[in-house]
């Protein structure tokens, strides 16, 4: 595996030119936005380790094992038999198999499970000679995504998703992902330097990510990756560059932070709490129980940024509306502030009372929601 590797990190709809921007900013080679699913990039396994370390709108690092035409399942076994997959496993790797079928001809996920499983059996059979397999070491997530025709093979460098930071032990109701509250600060336009708002903070994800891009704090710092356990992997570079972002949050924590984060549920904000005490933030972001209608923003204008109940999520679309009018005059008496309010409510502009200056569409789970930004 001496040679540049691609890989790709991958990302929900309306987030892929972010993460194609921040693999920039991060020096990668040859990066290329998709139009579904992400970016593409080169690099060696350091590379890969430090894209997991910082992207912050990433849901997963893969590296790209293949790519073909597949439109029966002998041009899929011959596909994925010929990959080296002996340069990147060992004999005792364990090897499960993912599989997605989007417009293609091939639309069976188990079949194609089934075939990659056997193409993969059968090479490692020849470049081990052995006929059997423990799978007892470390492992190798296979992920087979076919889309009209074109299959990827590529294997999940992450493990769990790069949204599982290990700050969030408990969830509220219906909680928001930590790479979708760190897009929202991201496209809000808040620069660090300004005070940030959340009023209906819920269990205190956007605040604690607005922290982390303030403070220069690694999303990955303190969660382990698959890439860790592999063999092959360069384990003393991965190391170097953990304590390297750990060095520069210790760095960056001296840094001034005006973030603040209220809800009218007692519960939420002890959660919060919890939550911001597990990400090493403890009494650097303010909360405390209150009603929005009550809430004042004090000091320089800056930036509210808000997840509010909405109808579809909580079934409740006339509490939704309220929650709306209740932005829209917090934003009147909070003169010169930016408002920025993540909902599926499609009334939601006529209950704030006036347009947005600007949206976003992105996807709360299942759930097709607009991003709308009052200058």
């Amino acid at each position: 595996m001496d040679a540049p590797m691609k890989w790709i990190a991958s990302a929900a709809f309306g987030m892929e030119g972010m993460t194609g921007r921040d693999l920039k900013h991060l020096g990668m080679q040859n990066v290329r936005v998709m139009d579904v699913g992400g970016a593409m990039f080169e690099g060696g396994f350091a590379d890969a380790f430090r894209a997991s370390l910082w992207l912050r709108t990433c849901d997963r690092i893969l590296l790209v094992m293949g790519q073909f035409e597949a439109r029966s399942y002998e041009e899929l076994f011959q596909g994925v038999k010929a990959i080296g997959w002996e340069k990147l496993l060992p004999a005792d790797a364990a090897f499960p198999i993912r599989a997605k079928c989007v417009k293609s001809q091939l639309m069976s996920p188990s079949d194609v499970q089934k075939i990659a499983k056997r193409a993969m059996v059968e090479r490692l059979k020849s470049a081990y000679g052995t006929d059997w397999f423990s799978e007892t070491g470390a492992v190798f997530q296979v992920d087979v995504s076919i889309r009209n025709d074109r299959v990827t093979v590529s294997v999940d460098a992450s493990g769990e998703p790069l949204s599982k930071r290990g700050y969030r032990t408990w969830n509220g109701e219906a909680p928001l992902r930590e790479t979708l509250a760190a897009a929202l600060v991201l496209q809000s336009g808040w620069h660090p330097w300004q005070p940030l708002v959340d009023p209906c903070c819920g269990t205190g994800t956007i605040l604690i990510e607005a922290a982390f891009i303030a403070l220069d704090r690694a999303p990955g710092l303190t969660r382990k990756f698959a890439m860790e356990s592999w063999p092959c992997a360069p384990h003393g570079e991965f190391e170097a560059l953990r304590a390297e972002a750990r060095k520069r949050f210790e760095s960056g924590s001296q840094r001034a932070l005006n973030v603040a984060g209220s809800d009218i549920d007692p519960e939420a904000i002890e959660l919060a709490r919890r939550h911001v005490k597990q990400a090493g933030l403890a009494g650097r972001i303010r909360l405390e129980v209150k009603d929005m209608r009550d809430l004042m923003p004090a000091g320089e204008p800056g930036v509210i940024i808000a997840n509010p109940p909405y109808g579809e999520r909580l079934d409740n679309v006339r509490a939704a509306h309220a929650v709306a009018r209740q932005l829209g005059a917090l934003q009147k008496r909070s003169p010169g502030w930016k408002l920025c309010a993540f909902s599926a409510d499609t009334g939601f502009e006529r209950e704030y009372g006036r347009r947005a200056t600007r949206r976003r569409r992105y996807y709360n789970g299942r759930i097709e929601c607009e991003y709308h930004i009052f200058e």
